[in-house]
């Protein structure tokens, strides 16, 4: 097996680590929970596909509000219902995937994180996909304000139905309602379900050490962040996954570390990362360098070095 240089950046001898995104393969060992997180990672390719292509009811919702009048209105409330479904599967799948994602973390986590990664490197890869499709999720829904404008549009008009009593045969009431307009409100929906999922577990859960939870995502950044500027994988595919895994191992670790990763002790190698997402030019990275500028929590922090802050401004 390859040896690529990349893991926290502490002054002494990086460890030799290399994760092999293209081949892995679960052990016997990790069979079961790759098992049990793959059956919600299968979903993530359509979930996605149909986010893409989410176009809105936007030109009916304004005839509605424009023109006034049960046809337009009819019109309206027709169009939005199976987008709004749309917006279920959405929805439901952050909720799978919030029961998966500790799993994985115990399995990676519960021991020396540098000793799992490479030793786990079916359940590394796992990871790293979790990232790849939560920062692709969250970059298409930021862009698209239809999602939000859509379900806002089937709330107002699903309260006033409820006066007129004609909701009786409305899926998708009150209470499922209310989390789904609190989930798509969030800029970030996807990030939040992890980072709030990571920390609940954490508190609840004391068989997994919080600085091994920090550990693994700074090894997982800092060697993410090494194999693309080594140029260890050719295809683009590859090495955008590892440039989402460095971001969102990044940011993750960002909401759960007090002092954040910023800080010039910082485990991660954050210049570095920083640079090799400004210098990759086989595809756009403006989205992972905005979720870093706008989704973590402690880049302007006093403690955050003046040049690590101009370099992302």
């Amino acid at each position: 097996m390859g040896k690529i240089i990349g893991a926290l950046n502490t002054g002494r001898p990086a460890e030799e680590i290399f994760l092999d995104f293209e081949n892995a393969e679960p052990s016997n060992e990790e069979r079961e929970i790759h098992s049990t997180v793959a059956a919600v990672l299968d979903k993530g390719p359509v979930i996605l596909d149909r986010l893409f292509k989410y176009d809105g009811c936007e030109e009916f919702i304004r005839k509605a509000i424009t023109t006034p009048g049960e046809e337009f209105e009819e019109a309206a409330w027709k169009a939005v219902l199976p987008a709004v479904d749309q917006l279920q599967e959405f929805y439901d799948f952050s909720l799978e995937l919030e029961a998966c994602f500790p799993k994985l973390l115990i399995a990676l986590c519960k021991n020396e994180p540098k000793d799992s990664l490479p030793n786990q490197q079916a359940l590394a890869k796992q990871l790293a996909d979790v990232f790849d499709f939560v920062l692709r999720f969250d970059d298409a829904k930021m862009v698209n304000p239809a999602i939000q404008n859509d379900f806002s549009y089937y709330r107002r008009t699903l309260n006033r139905m409820k006066l007129s009593k004609k909701d009786l045969n409305i899926k998708i009431r009150d209470e499922l309602a209310n989390r789904m307009s609190l989930f798509f409100a969030y800029p970030t929906p996807m990030m939040k379900v992890l980072s709030e999922t990571t920390a609940r577990f954490l508190s609840s859960d004391n068989s997994v050490p919080r600085d091994n939870v920090t550990n693994a995502l700074a090894t997982m950044a800092n060697v993410c962040q090494d194999m693309v500027a080594k140029k260890k994988f050719e295809a683009d595919t590859t090495n955008m996954m590892c440039l989402r895994a460095m971001t969102g191992a990044i940011i993750l670790f960002d909401h759960l570390h007090s002092q954040g990763a910023f800080v010039k002790k910082s485990p991660i190698m954050i210049k570095p990362c920083i640079h090799v997402l400004k210098s990759y030019t086989a595809s756009p990275t403006d989205g992972l360098l905005n979720a870093l500028r706008f989704t973590t929590i402690h880049l302007n922090d006093p403690e955050t070095p003046n040049p690590i802050k101009q370099l992302l401004n």
